[in-house]
């Protein structure tokens, strides 16, 4: 297999976005304690923006090509040496257990051979269950709902925040009792973390003019680009309360910026408490 640079850029990219704190090694007490606390779409977050941009997995080691076109398996990535070495940041771990959460179902986890230690991912929502399957691999479809999770869940103070995640996928529904303990709406969060060029987008509901979990005290400082408001940049809103096929802005060669065509379907709605 050829291993392009691009993918220890992503990591550390997507690393910088989830660590604004200190990211401590993976404690498997603790995520034992996770697993059995979190259940789906009632995902817990503690995702820096530093992590996610920083370039501790660089855009090529755990996103972009390099980590999309093979299956998310233990031994496709011990086998990869680029991101073997990747993932002995801190961050790159962190992002590559947020990615993880997002694509492979509860009960499933990831366990990849770095050295002499093993690194234990959990699954949680299954967003994209056949990516962790052998010879499997990420898709458009499977890149948009995994990048949609993913932002969903970046906190500005790395604190972890019980969220109702919702969105045009059966692993997203919200029952009576969840859409009651978490009504408020808060963005839209959509893009491709595994791009090139990654991209990170949030669309607000009519009542939001903030973000203060996601991007702290200004949105012009946050790591997340806020495009507007999703009643203008998203189809109507489901039944839940969630926006989907939300676009985001792109700035083009004239340095205008202007709207994406093209919608991306993994749109993730957060709600809290």
């Amino acid at each position: 297999m050829e291993h392009s640079p691009k993918l220890a850029a992503l990591v550390l990219a997507v690393a910088a976005l989830f660590t604004g704190a200190c990211v401590a090694p993976l404690d498997p007490e603790a995520e034992a304690a996770d697993d059995a606390a979190s259940q789906p779409v009632r995902s817990h977050n503690a995702l820096t923006s530093n992590a996610l941009t920083s370039n501790a997995l660089t855009a090529e080691a755990l996103t972009s090509k390099a980590l999309t076109s093979n299956a998310l398996t233990g031994q496709a990535l011990s086998g990869n040496s680029l991101t073997a070495q990747a993932l002995r940041d801190p961050s790159a771990r962190t992002v590559l257990r947020y990615i993880a959460s997002c694509a492979l179902p509860a009960g499933e986890r990831l366990t990849v051979a770095l050295d002499d230690d093993e690194l234990s991912f959990p699954g949680e929502l299954g967003l994209a269950p056949s990516w962790g399957q052998v010879g499997g691999s990420c898709d458009d479809a499977c890149r948009s709902w995994v990048s949609g999770c993913v932002l969903a869940r970046v906190n500005y103070l790395g604190q972890k925040v019980s969220l109702s995640l919702r969105g045009d996928r059966a692993e997203l529904r919200a029952d009576k009792v969840e859409r009651s303990a978490y009504p408020m709406r808060e963005a839209t969060y959509y893009g491709d973390i595994f791009a090139e060029v990654p991209r990170y987008h949030a669309c607000l509901p009519p009542e939001a003019s903030a973000i203060p979990r996601v991007c702290g005290p200004s949105l012009e400082t946050c790591a997340i680009e806020v495009a507007g408001s999703c009643d203008s940049l998203c189809d109507a809103p489901s039944a839940d309360g969630s926006f989907p096929n939300c676009r985001g802005k792109v700035r083009g060669r004239s340095g205008k910026l202007t709207v994406e065509k093209t919608p991306h379907p993994g749109s993730v709605t957060a709600f809290l408490h």
